[in-house]
């Protein structure tokens, strides 16, 4: 609970500081939320142009697109620490991350909480509820929280990626843009039904990294599609805090490792 709390007043001198200078921070969150938009208008004018995508429409491929930026957002905003963490690690400043009586993983989630994310966050929410809203889905209360079970999942699935990837900053000091094509790669990848790609990239995203999990088995359920069986989509939302914790026991390894900057 202690560290509930410490996090609490990291995550509350963020906001005053970022709302410090408001006009940057409204700036930044517009910035931020034009850029997903441009993803969106692509997304408009492709089935625009070709009506559907290996038979699906719009508005279901607006919900994986809404449910994949909402889990992005929430990951991009609490994980900026292991993010950015190559400069705490080339600065020197993780020796001084272990000296305190905290949790290293407490301390480098409160480094950089990236609240201008929010406008990920609103472009991911705005799209999901309208593609609820043209599909008219009669979602039952098991429905919803399938939805939001698989959203906060696939934030914790996108969190373990970039766990493993600040944990490779303690041998080659700059993380490997390897995982850059996994987050941000994953995240494009993830904005479109799976089985319309071909099938080694299916079996990386469902056996290495498990960005199915995301929205495309829960999605068999929610859109009434029988691609997967009904009892996978249901158990989808715990494959993503699984590979968080798989990221956190490959983060304490790391950490076992490492040797300082010797600065």
């Amino acid at each position: 609970m202690s560290g509930i709390r410490l996090y609490l007043r990291y995550f509350a001198t963020a906001l005053k500081t970022q709302l410090a200078y408001r006009a940057s921070f409204v700036m930044l969150s517009v910035a931020s939320l034009l850029s997903v938009f441009t993803e969106f208008l692509a997304m408009l004018a492709f089935f625009d142009r070709f009506g559907g995508l290996k038979g699906w429409n719009l508005h279901e491929v607006a919900l994986f697109y809404g449910m994949c930026n909402l889990a992005f957002a929430m990951c991009e905003m609490l994980m900026g620490g292991f993010d950015t963490f190559s400069r705490m690690v080339k600065g020197g400043d993780f020796d001084r991350v272990l000296l305190r009586p905290r949790s290293t993983v407490l301390q480098v989630l409160g480094a950089d909480i990236q609240l201008r994310r929010i406008g990920r966050l609103t472009m991911g929410l705005a799209a999901s509820m309208w593609a609820v809203s043209e599909l008219r889905l009669a979602w039952g209360v098991g429905e919803i929280l399938l939805f939001i079970g698989a959203v906060l999942g696939g934030s914790m699935l996108f969190g373990g990626v970039i766990l493993i990837q600040a944990t490779s900053c303690f041998w080659t000091i700059e993380s490997l843009e390897l995982f850059n094509m996994v987050t941000y790669g994953g995240v494009q990848t993830a904005q479109y039904p799976m089985d319309i790609y071909g099938k080694w990239l299916r079996r990386f995203f469902t056996g290495v990294i498990p960005l199915a999990a995301l929205n495309y088995w829960p999605c068999s359920v929610l859109l009434n599609r029988n691609y997967v069986p009904p009892a996978l989509g249901w158990l989808s939302p715990l494959v993503g805090p699984l590979f968080f914790l798989i990221g956190l026991a490959i983060w304490r390894f790391g950490v076992s490792k490492y040797r300082s900057t010797g600065s």
